[in-house]
């Protein structure tokens, strides 16, 4: 038996055969040219895979300088958090040593000096946004602001503060330190 022949067409439309060494070397060519785009789609993606290990190498570098950066002002901000409010102090203790200072001093000028500086550092508190807490008689007391040292009995509604013994402060609207109150005793 002969072994079946390949065909192949012609210039006139008609199909001819086809050599077996003709079908091999076709075979042949058609697996170099997948071959040839394998490796090109090889050398593609080695090169897009070089450019993405590039961008994250340079994304990872940028990270850990944001990091270091934040880090650094960070310790800044915690070595120089007072120094705005140590300035405004500054003006009271000069007022203090001035005072201090004036040796021959009237109770009248001791007084007065000591209202100027007290002025001075509630006004220094103030800017930095230490506010007192220093509840009125009759106003709720609020356990988040207030600190009861004592109950007595009285007649104003129960849990209202009869007499602030120490004001409390807040910084930045939380409590510093809170007001030391005595309120009503329940009925």
């Amino acid at each position: 038996m002969s072994a079946p022949q390949d065909l192949h067409s012609t210039e006139a439309g008609q199909t001819a055969p086809i050599s077996p060494e003709e079908a091999q070397a076709a075979a042949a060519a058609g697996q170099a040219d997948a071959a040839a785009a394998q490796v090109n789609e090889i050398e593609s993606l080695k090169a897009q895979n070089a450019e993405l290990a590039e961008q994250f190498l340079r994304a990872k570098a940028e990270v850990e300088n944001i990091r270091r950066r934040s880090e650094d002002e960070v310790a800044k901000s915690r070595k120089f958090a007072l120094e705005g409010f140590a300035e405004s102090l500054l003006p009271v203790l000069d007022s203090l040593e001035a005072g201090l200072s004036i040796q021959e001093a009237t109770v009248q000028q001791i007084r007065e000096g000591s209202e100027a500086t007290l002025k001075q550092l509630q006004s220094a508190l103030a800017r930095n946004k230490v506010i007192a807490i220093a509840p009125a008689a009759g106003e709720k007391f609020d356990p988040h602001h207030h600190q009861a040292i004592s109950v007595v009995p009285a007649e104003q509604e129960a849990n209202t503060v009869v007499a602030v013994l120490q004001k409390g402060y807040l910084i930045a609207e939380r409590v510093l330190r809170p007001a030391l109150v005595t309120v009503t005793a329940p009925k």
